[in-house]
């Protein structure tokens, strides 16, 4: 299996923030946040909803969808990530809250939105 190497996993990830700020309007709040628990590639803003994002890469299909890598165990990583994020900001009941996942498939961007 062919693994993407940390170039190409930051030419996905500043794909998918490019995106998400120009197609989609979306303020970055942070990227690659790092806690105790984890990491989220891309942490955003859409209008009044914190949008935690997974970014996922591939060359091609030979393995099946990027997406698909993000499977039950990785969601619930990242749910804890939030989790804590929110906390930390004191914003853990405030404001809504999405799970978005950006597979990025060669140059092609696919932006699915609750993802989970």
């Amino acid at each position: 299996m062919k693994e993407l190497n940390l170039a190409e996993g930051y030419r996905g990830e500043n794909l998918a923030k490019n995106y998400l700020l120009n197609e989609k309007r979306y303020t970055i709040l942070a990227q690659n946040y790092r806690n105790k628990v984890g990491e989220i590639d891309i942490i955003a803003r859409d209008k009044n909803t914190i949008v935690f994002v997974e970014v996922k890469a591939r060359e091609t299909l030979a393995f099946g969808r990027p997406s698909e890598a993000v499977n039950y165990k990785k969601q619930q990583k990242i749910r804890r990530v939030a989790e804590l994020y929110l906390v930390q900001r004191k914003i853990y009941d405030k404001v809504p809250v999405r799970f978005d996942v950006v597979e990025i498939l060669g140059e092609k961007v696919n932006h699915i939105q609750n993802a989970f």
